[in-house]
């Protein structure tokens, strides 16, 4: 799929990899949604791209359909979906005097998955009324699963859980929507330097990388964004999960 001259949208779109991704895609010609909680931030990097913001709560189906569907209003309909949205909270599944995180995991479940299925969901049925283009392709969703999917660490549970679903979910939605030429693809990262990592304190990112072994650095936004447009580009790219991590696997802490 050429990305100019289409509309695009991506959730988390006002910071970290979904930013990066937004403004990658405006690069490239695209029109795109900002979806994100932060509602003014999303205004603000709508602003700068010329395109159009939109406050999500992925977690929530309704807020999800509202929010496509004032996108096909002010820009049309999405051939590019991106979500990126996501949380990162940890906690062990049985924590000091037996207190439990089920509430946490739950929260986790619904953004980070429910999140992705509902934006998914919504996007492809936009995408499967659309003429397609040459090739008979109609449109891509690219969904963003993680590492820890296949290596969660201690407190990753509720994380891993989320991503794995993201990651298991690629292969069977690719091959529904083959039909109607929509693919389903997802990205693993590894450590990247988003709002997420920025978040810790120096000696821990520093102990972070040193278990990267090449490039031996936190990923740049800027290359989730480049994948993200390489997949766009790449119509023989289907029902995949690609790991972006430098050849890292997490340890066990």
């Amino acid at each position: 799929m050429k990305i100019a001259g289409q509309v695009a949208i991506v959730t988390g779109g006002a910071s970290g990899l979904g930013a990066a991704t937004a403004r990658r895609l405006a690069a490239e010609g695209a029109t795109v949604g900002i979806l994100d909680f932060d509602g003014d931030r999303a205004v603000e990097v709508a602003r700068e791209i010329g395109g159009h913001a939109v406050r999500v709560d992925v977690s929530q189906e309704s807020s999800v359909a509202e929010a496509l569907a004032e996108v096909k209003t002010r820009l049309g309909a999405p051939r590019i979906a991106v979500s990126c949205a996501g949380i990162g909270l940890a906690a062990r599944v049985v924590g000091r005097e037996g207190v439990l995180s089920t509430d946490l995991f739950e929260k986790t479940i619904r953004v980070n998955l429910m999140g992705s299925y509902y934006v998914m969901s919504h996007a492809a049925r936009e995408m499967m009324a659309l003429e397609p283009l040459e090739g008979g392709e109609r449109g891509v969703v690219i969904n963003t699963a993680s590492v820890a999917y296949e290596d969660g660490q201690v407190g990753q549970v509720a994380y891993a859980a989320s991503k794995g679903g993201i990651a298991s979910m690629c292969l069977p939605a690719a091959r529904e929507m083959a039909k109607q030429g929509v693919r389903v693809m997802a990205i693993a990262p590894g450590l990247f330097n988003t709002p997420m990592m920025e978040g810790l304190p120096k000696e821990t990112v520093e102990g972070i990388v040193a278990n990267i072994p090449f490039p031996h650095r936190l990923g740049d936004p800027a290359e989730y964004a480049q994948l993200v447009c390489q997949i766009c580009e790449s119509a023989y790219l289907n029902g995949t999960v690609i790991r972006l991590d430098a050849a890292v696997r997490l340890p066990q802490r």
